[in-house]
């Protein structure tokens, strides 16, 4: 796919260094070996790697609790959460933990970017990330979003927002959300976003309160940025399929086109991309996390080795656009 050939393509330009926080486990660490040498970028793993797999010299393997390192980290962090009231013990005891150590390293300027959650489950991936990493100061909030290499058409491409972080968003977060997708969208593919703020009604077609919502957000989006391409409320195949467009919503700036899905709360974001891929055949990026101070992405505990690998070479893109 041309787009993701792009990604990568500007991953081997930019090259930054990125920890992997789960090297033990084997996919992760087959795919940073395969990063490194197809020159994607530089990679820290935290933890023995498993036997089996051969990594280049160029790799740096970290054990945490024998790093020196963690005594510069635990007065760090322990500022950081002071108004939690963290001892130095305990900042000790998190900053040894591989996903408190990877934050760590990219807080502190000795990673551009952090990628896990092919072990750890999201919650404590995206903890780690939030408490650590932090939203970046023009950030209105954290989101997440799936990249979506779509069937069918080799050049289709979207994203799937939010699908893994923010539950009942209202109308503004709602609107957050869209316009932080659009740029990680034209960020990541140098197109043009055309957002389609999902609901079960189109243009009207019914008025409750779930519906008032979209609607809202829709018309907050148009505030804030009146350049953007977005519509709304819109069912999914108004805004995926043209023909159905053309019956259900003739005037709508988004006609079958659109790129970036806003799904209005998180069951049916999850429940939508996982449809795409498994019963759809998307393949499916992500949770990638967008609004922090620098990127700390979470993966699937079913990902492959390809989807680490993607994974990779989104976050050091993301990492050369911070």
């Amino acid at each position: 796919m041309a787009i993701l050939k792009r990604i990568f393509e500007t991953a081997q330009q930019v090259r930054k260094k990125i920890v992997l926080s789960e090297g033990w486990d084997e996919r992760v660490a087959t795919a940073a070996a395969r990063a490194v040498n197809d020159g994607i970028c530089d990679i820290v793993m935290i933890g023995r790697p498993p036997a089996g797999v051969a990594l280049p010299g160029e790799i740096e393997v970290i054990d945490p609790k024998g790093s020196e390192q963690i005594a510069e980290f635990a007065e760090a962090y322990a500022e950081l959460r002071k108004h939690k009231n963290i001892t130095l013990d305990q900042a000790r005891h998190d900053v040894a933990t591989p996903l408190g150590f990877s934050a760590m390293m990219v807080r502190q300027g000795l990673a551009d970017g952090t990628v896990g959650g092919a072990v750890h489950t999201t919650a404590d991936t995206v903890r780690a990330a939030l408490q650590i990493v932090g939203k970046a100061p023009d950030a209105s909030l954290v989101s997440s979003f799936f990249l979506m290499l779509l069937p069918g058409d080799p050049k289709r491409i979207a994203i799937f927002s939010d699908c893994a972080l923010v539950s009942t968003p209202g109308a503004e977060q709602l609107a957050h959300i869209a316009l932080a997708s659009k740029d990680s969208f034209e960020m990541l593919t140098a197109e043009k976003a055309r957002i389609a703020m999902l609901c079960y009604s189109t243009l009207g077609s019914a008025h409750t309160n779930e519906v008032k919502k979209v609607r809202r957000a829709t018309a907050l989006v148009r505030e804030i940025d009146p350049d953007v391409i977005v519509e709304g409320e819109i069912q999914f195949d108004a805004a995926y399929h043209p023909e159905t467009a053309g019956k259900k919503a003739s005037g709508a700036s988004v006609q079958g086109d659109a790129n970036v899905f806003i799904f209005p709360d998180l069951h049916a974001g999850n429940i939508g991309y996982k449809i795409a891929h498994r019963v759809g055949g998307a393949e499916a990026i992500g949770p990638i996390l967008q609004g922090l101070a620098a990127p700390a992405n979470d993966l699937s505990r079913g990902c492959s080795i390809d989807d680490i690998y993607a994974m990779l070479a989104v976050t050091a893109v993301q990492a050369a656009n911070g």
